[in-house]
């Protein structure tokens, strides 16, 4: 199946970049292309790198739909090939070399955005001025899991850069993005309840993390100025912990939030990066 483009007018540069690494995850790509399609607010353009095994992730007639839709709506959709894999490292490189807006969200291809979710990171980053915002993702099978002994290191967030070591107790703030503690967080700041509407892309609470995974807004100038994605030379291409690493340099530069409600939902598929090296932070330095 052929990349689903058409003529469509220009549109005014976007305010940020939605990247999207792939890899074998047809359906799962198509529903994350869904959330997004369901956006409003900021404008955006979609950068998608496909390293599927066989045929790319975006040849599918729900994806093609989809990005259909999204173009209809005005969105530049890229959907790109790229191979040979050199490891996920290098992948997400590949995807900030072809952002060109202000702001840059790193999307995993299995999480789904509730509508508002763009709208909301994209105030925190402008309001909070620091370099990343995250909405880390839920997993809603966990509803019903209740982790209070997860949450005790929840601190509202507070301005300017930080620096965390990986065993130190801010280290532990990683706990707060299991399972479903986001959003027993909001529920306890008054954000969002079960059964409620779509929280108000508005009504938003900021929070010290130590990293965050799926949804990640970042500031493309303070990710360009801790060196971005350029350490895959570093590393070996399995590495893992890549993103943990960008984010600890961004926030040790020009700080960092979580964002409650997060609205970000993991599909929760079994990883597509099974065979899994040293961690690229205990590897480098911040």
């Amino acid at each position: 199946m052929a990349d689903p483009t058409s003529e469509l007018p220009s549109a005014p540069s976007p305010e940020l970049d939605v990247l999207i690494p792939t890899r074998d995850r047809p359906v799962e790509f198509a529903t994350t292309l869904a959330g997004l399609a369901a956006q409003s607010g900021p404008s955006f353009r979609l950068v998608v790198s496909d390293q599927s095994d066989d045929e790319p992730s975006f040849d599918t007639p729900a994806a093609a739909t989809l990005v259909r839709a999204l173009r209809f709506r005005g969105v530049e959709v890229e959907l790109l090939r790229h191979l040979p894999r050199r490891g996920i490292t290098e992948q997400r490189a590949f995807l900030l070399s072809r952002s060109t807006a202000p702001a840059v969200l790193f999307l995993d291809d299995d999480v789904w955005l509730e509508p508002g979710v763009l709208a909301r990171l994209h105030t925190a980053l402008q309001t909070l001025g620091c370099g990343m915002v995250a909405a880390a993702m839920q997993g809603l099978s966990h509803l019903d899991d209740d982790r209070p002994h997860e949450r005790v290191t929840y601190e509202r967030w507070e301005p300017g850069p930080e620096r965390i070591e990986k065993e130190s107790a801010a280290w532990q703030r990683w706990r707060l993005g299991n399972a479903a503690n986001g959003m027993h967080l909001a529920f306890a700041e008054g954000l969002d309840a079960p059964g409620a509407a779509v929280p108000d892309p508005s009504s938003w609470s900021a929070y010290r993390i130590a990293w965050a995974a799926g949804c990640v807004l970042f500031d493309r100038a303070a990710l360009l100025d801790a060196g971005g994605f350029d350490f895959w030379r570093e590393v070996p291409e399995d590495a893992h912990g890549e993103d943990v690493l960008a984010q600890q340099r961004v926030m040790a530069r020009s700080g960092a939030a979580g964002i409650l409600p997060s609205g970000a939902y993991h599909q929760e598929s079994a990883t597509t990066l099974p065979d899994r090296g040293s961690s690229a932070v205990d590897l480098l330095p911040l």
